[in-house]
């Protein structure tokens, strides 16, 4: 073993051992996890509470593969940006070497969290680590991070928390338990680092002396985290009560924390839903994809990219419409779901203007009818042939993508009782007229919408 190796040993162990003493230390009545005070604990309900509330986020994909941008030796690679490193088959010594041109001198964190902000996101999702293994933050378990292998020289996810705090944006974290880089992991199965029937020997130490301590120092040091958000479960070495077991012991250091349901093997491939409540985490993870029908009683997110790609590649300009990803986030929500939507910053920091531009479209009309996203549930009058619904107690948002020609919006509504009716966009709130036909509520609305991609019609039912 090198002395380098001996010297993260070290380290790793004793920022378990540390992490460890603050866990369980006793006295006075105090709870020293994470430095918090003793409190109640919270239920599952509880805790989930703000992410249920939020139902739209900020994916963040930045790391060293922004830098060959999609290209190896002049050919345009197949595959989506972040994978390069196995999609071309680098050497692990070869791909180090874009960390000497990985100098993103652009990067603005409080510009990145004020697009967040603006465009109506409750909470950001950065890759703390991807499947390269390089990791944003000063780590003090390995030299392949932003402050040792590269001349910014800057802590990325340090900044970026400030400006969090700063803008009252929940920081979360994603981070892959598969690590191409690491000896002890999946750098030995090169070429094909994702070879899901090798098996490394030495997996169980990374897991204890690297992955852990490299997750403490995330909670420890940036936190309190809203989401830990996983991935790159499926391979041969990681195993459901491994997922149970980092789960317990990540909420035991900062009870109130979310996890995905990546942590264990329960998801059903990039639908992305748990195979049961027996698998561990607390969300499911549909990926690119909405479900067809709603689910009630489960947590889920989709995670969505604005291209065909999560980590940035210069020439992918297969961009989705403004138009689109509105309309996606009000089916996300009418479906009782949160969506995670991608941006895949350039080398230079930058997030590309594409991405900006459909994030500040979004933001206008988010600045209008957020009321109809937070905080809302599943539609209860299913889906509707004119659009989407959500639900806020005895409020029903009816999101319209086909506005009538005739003036007459129809809602199946059995038994309604009292009704009332407006648009959202009025801040007047000028009753719109109602009349009940059969089981039907008929709402008699303006000629033109008042947003040509998803107008909102409030209907109150007082039954």
């Amino acid at each position: 073993m090198t002395n380098r190796r001996l010297r993260h040993t070290a380290i790793a162990r004793a920022a378990l051992l540390g992490l460890a003493l603050a866990v369980f230390a006793g006295g006075c009545g105090q709870d020293l996890r994470l430095g918090r005070a003793e409190k109640k604990p919270l239920t599952d309900d509880e805790r989930m509470e703000w992410w249920r509330d939020a139902r739209f986020g900020m994916f963040v994909h930045w790391g060293v593969y922004a830098v060959p941008a999609g290209t190896y030796k002049g050919r345009r690679v197949d595959g989506i940006g972040e994978w390069i490193m196995n999609s071309a088959r680098i050497p692990v010594d070869e791909y180090k070497k874009y960390a000497d041109a990985f100098n993103p001198i652009g990067y603005r964190a409080d510009e990145w969290v004020r697009l967040a902000k603006n465009a109506g996101m409750k909470y950001i999702v950065i890759t703390s680590k991807h499947h390269d293994g390089f990791c944003l933050w000063d780590s003090k378990v390995t030299d392949w991070d932003i402050m040792d292998a590269t001349p910014f020289g800057r802590d990325i996810l340090a900044e970026l928390a400030a400006a969090c705090k700063k803008h009252k944006i929940k920081l979360c974290f994603y981070h892959s338990i598969m690590d191409w880089h690491h000896p002890d992991a999946q750098a030995p199965f090169y070429p094909n680092y994702n070879d899901t029937n090798q098996s490394n020997p030495n997996f169980d130490r990374y897991v204890e002396q690297y992955m852990k301590p490299q997750l403490a120092e995330l909670l420890a040091n940036y936190g309190p985290l809203g989401v830990l958000w996983f991935d790159g479960e499926w391979i041969k070495d990681w195993t459901e009560p491994k997922g149970k077991e980092l789960y317990a012991w990540l909420r035991e250091l900062q009870p109130d924390l979310i996890i995905n349901n990546r942590v264990g093997k329960g998801r059903k491939g990039m639908e992305g839903l748990s195979r049961s409540d027996e698998y561990a985490g607390d969300f499911g993870t549909p990926e690119q994809q909405v479900p067809a029908t709603g689910l009630p009683g489960v947590d889920w997110e989709t995670c969505m990219t604005m291209n065909d790609t999560w980590g940035y590649k210069a020439y992918d300009e297969n961009w989705k419409s403004t138009a689109q990803l509105i309309r996606t986030l009000v089916e996300t929500a009418s479906k009782g779901g949160n969506f995670l939507l991608n941006v895949g910053p350039t080398p230079e920091g930058l997030i590309p203007r594409a991405s900006a531009e459909r994030l500040e479209a979004m933001g206008r009309w988010m600045a209008v009818n957020s009321e109809s996203i937070y905080g809302t549930t599943a539609s209860p009058i299913g889906k509707p042939d004119w659009g989407y619904c959500t639900a806020k107690g005895n409020r029903l948002y009816l999101h319209v993508f086909h506005w009538p020609a005739d003036g007459r919006l129809s809602v199946d509504l059995p038994n309604a009782g009292a009704v009332q009716a407006h648009l959202l966009a009025d801040r007047k709130k000028a009753k719109l007229p109602v009349a009940v036909d059969g089981n039907s509520v008929v709402v008699s609305v303006p000629a033109e919408a008042p947003d040509a991609v998803a107008g909102v019609v409030v209907l109150t039912v007082n039954n």
